[in-house]
C-alpha cells in the first residue's frame, strides 16, 4: 500500500473512526488518450487533491495504435490512490467514484479467466482501413442504403434516413471489432469472449469480474448501437457477424454500476457514474437545455449541441449521440469534430515557430494580419462538413515578407475558422436556436482563438475557470451539485466593420478546397 494507506493499523483505525463523522468527497477519473487524471472534489465542486499519469501509446505496426490494458489498469489505481493522498483525506471519506473515458477504444477478453486476447485497439488505429474501404464500396452496403431509402420514403421515419446514409470509418468500433474477432475465432466459437470499451474493462476489473456493463453515452459512440431504439443494433451486429452475447449490458449514466472490491482501495467505493468524455464535458459545462452548445478544443475540436429528447439525423456528417440517460430522461447530442486542433499547435511548437504555447496569443496580435497566409489544419483529413479523408495540411500564400509571426497567426485563425464552419453546419442542420455556448479543453486557454471564435460566431462564449470538464461532468453525475465560475468572451459589434475578415475567410475556404483530395487513392 502507498501514501496514507501504508501507516500503522492503530493510527488508521483511529483516523477511520473520526473520519466517519467528517464530510465526504467524490472521486472522479478521466481516462484520456495521453493521460489519466483523478480529482477529489468536495461538495462545492472544489478540487481537494489531484494526481495524473501518462498513457503510453504503442505502435506495433504502421497505423496500429494500442494501449497495454495492464498498464492502463495500474495507472488508474495509482492516480486514485495518489489523488486521495494529495488531498490529505482518507479513502473511507470517498463517497462515490465517477469515471469518464475516451470513446471507441476497445478490448476483448476471456470471460472465464479475465485475460485479454489483445491490447486495447484505440480510436486512432487504422488497421481496419482496408475493411472499411471494401465495406463502403460493397454491393451489400449499396443494397442496405437502397432498402433504407425506400423504408424512409414509405414510413418517413428518420432512423431509416439515418441508416441510408451510414458509412463506416476507422474511428468507429464496428469494423475494428470485426478485425479483432476474425483474429480470435476460437474464443468466439467457445462463447468465452467479452467485448468492452475502456469503461467496461475498468468496471470489470474494479468489481473483480462481477460487472460487464457500459452506459448509453459510451455505447452510442461505438457505431453498433441504435440511438433511436436505445439498444445494440441487431441489424448491424448481424450484418457484421458480431455476436450480441459478447456485448455488455447498457445502463443509465447515473446509476450504481457496482462497488469497487475492498482489496483495491482498502474500502468498498460505489461506482456511481460512467460517461464518455465529450458527453461528460457537456454535462460538466451544465449544457442541460436544448440549444446549449459545448466546444472542446483539445487534440481535436468537438462541438456538441443538446438536441433534447430526439436524436438528430444528419446528412452532412454530424454524429447523433446519447448525451446521458438519468432516470427515464434521455438527452441526445449532435456532434461535429475537427481533428488537428491542439495537434497543429504542437506541430508548430516542434518546428520552433514559438517556444511556449502561452506566447502564441501575443505573437498573433503582434501583427495586424497573417499577411495573406492561410493554414489548413488537416493532418488527419477534413471532417464535417467537408468529410474528405484525403485532404492534406498546408500553408498557402507564403511570400518573402512572411514571418514566423504571420505563420502563428494563420494557424490560430484556422482553428477559429473551423469552429465557425462546424457552428454553421450545426445551425443549418439542426435548426435549433442556440441558447448558450461554453468552451473547454487546453486550447481554450488561448484568448486570441476564443475572442476570434466569439466574433466569427457573433455570440457570447463562456469559459470555465478550470478546463478539466470531463472529470467534473463525471463527478456531477456521481452526486455533486453543479455550478461554477465562468470567464466570458463577448462578440464585439464593430469587430469587422470594414469587412476585411469576410475576405480572409473566403480566401481560407479557397485554400481548403485546394487541399482536398490531395492524396491519391492508395
Amino acid at each position: 500500500p502507498s501514501g496514507n494507506l501504508g501507516r500503522s493499523s492503530l493510527w488508521r483505525n483511529e483516523t477511520q473512526r473520526s473520519a466517519d463523522k467528517r464530510e465526504t468527497f467524490i472521486l472522479s477519473v478521466d481516462v484520456g488518450t495521453t493521460s489519466i487524471r483523478c480529482h477529489v472534489y468536495d461538495k462545492s465542486a472544489s478540487i481537494r487533491g489531484s494526481c495524473s499519469a501518462k498513457v503510453s501509446l504503442l505502435y506495433p505496426q504502421p497505423g496500429w495504435v494500442e494501449i497495454d490494458p495492464e498498464d492502463l489498469w495500474k495507472g488508474f489505481v495509482t492516480v486514485v490512490k495518489g489523488a486521495v493522498q494529495d488531498s490529505g483525506l482518507q479513502m473511507c471519506q470517498m463517497e462515490s467514484l465517477g469515471i469518464s473515458t475516451q470513446r471507441a477504444t476497445f478490448i476483448t477478453w476471456d470471460r472465464n479467466t479475465g485475460k485479454p486476447f489483445h491490447n486495447f485497439i484505440t480510436w486512432q488505429d487504422l488497421r481496419a482501413a482496408e475493411l472499411v474501404r471494401s465495406w463502403n464500396r460493397s454491393c451489400t452496403m449499396k443494397t442496405v442504403h437502397g432498402v433504407m431509402k425506400m423504408l424512409h420514403f414509405l414510413t418517413r421515419q428518420k432512423r431509416f434516413l439515418a441508416a441510408s446514409l451510414v458509412v463506416f470509418t476507422t474511428q468507429h468500433v464496428s469494423l475494428r471489432l470485426v478485425w479483432a474477432l476474425n483474429n480470435i475465432p476460437q474464443a468466439v466459437e467457445d462463447d468465452s469472449c467479452y467485448f468492452g470499451t475502456i469503461d467496461t474493462w475498468l468496471l470489470y476489473k474494479l468489481t473483480k469480474g462481477l460487472v460487464h456493463a457500459t452506459d448509453y453515452s459510451n455505447a452510442s459512440a461505438t457505431a453498433i448501437f441504435d440511438s433511436y431504439q436505445m439498444c445494440w443494433s441487431g441489424f448491424l451486429c448481424s450484418l457484421l457477424s458480431i455476436p450480441l452475447s459478447i456485448l455488455p449490458s447498457v445502463q443509465n449514466t447515473s446509476h450504481k454500476f457496482g462497488t469497487c472490491d475492498p482489496s483495491i482501495f482498502g474500502v468498498p467505493i460505489p461506482v456511481m457514474s460512467v460517461m464518455a468524455d465529450q458527453q461528460a464535458a457537456m454535462f460538466g459545462e451544465c449544457c442541460f437545455d436544448i440549444g446549449d452548445v459545448k466546444i472542446t478544443m483539445g487534440t481535436g475540436t468537438f462541438m456538441n449541441i443538446n438536441t433534447g429528447n430526439k436524436p438528430h439525423t444528419s446528412i452532412a456528417g454530424l454524429y447523433p449521440l446519447v448525451g446521458w440517460k438519468i432516470g427515464a430522461d434521455v438527452v441526445y447530442l449532435a456532434e461535429g469534430n475537427a481533428a488537428g486542433t491542439g495537434a497543429a499547435i504542437k506541430w508548430a511548437q516542434d518546428l520552433e515557430l514559438f517556444s511556449d504555447v502561452k506566447e502564441t496569443g501575443a505573437i498573433a496580435t503582434s501583427v495586424e494580419d497573417s499577411d495573406g497566409v492561410y493554414f489548413v489544419p488537416s493532418f488527419s483529413g477534413l471532417q464535417a462538413p467537408l468529410n474528405d479523408p484525403k485532404a492534406c495540411a498546408s500553408f498557402m500564400g507564403l511570400k518573402p515578407s512572411t514571418t514566423k509571426r504571420h505563420l502563428v497567426r494563420a494557424i490560430l485563425e484556422s482553428i477559429a475558422f473551423r469552429n465557425k464552419q462546424l457552428f454553421e453546419i450545426m445551425l443549418r442542420e439542426t435548426r435549433i436556436p442556440i441558447t448558450k455556448i461554453r468552451a473547454d479543453g487546453g486550447v481554450c486557454t488561448n484568448n486570441f482563438i476564443m475572442q476570434l471564435t466569439a466574433d466569427l460566431l457573433g455570440r457570447k462564449i463562456e469559459r470555465p475557470s478550470h478546463f478539466d470538464m470531463s472529470c467534473l461532468g463525471a463527478a456531477f453525475v456521481a452526486g455533486l451539485g453543479t455550478g461554477k465560475e465562468l470567464a466570458t468572451f463577448e462578440s464585439k459589434a464593430d469587430w469587422d466593420k470594414d469587412g476585411r475578415y469576410r475576405g480572409v475567410l473566403q480566401s481560407w475556404e479557397r485554400a481548403l478546397q485546394r487541399s482536398m483530395h490531395w492524396y491519391s487513392q492508395p
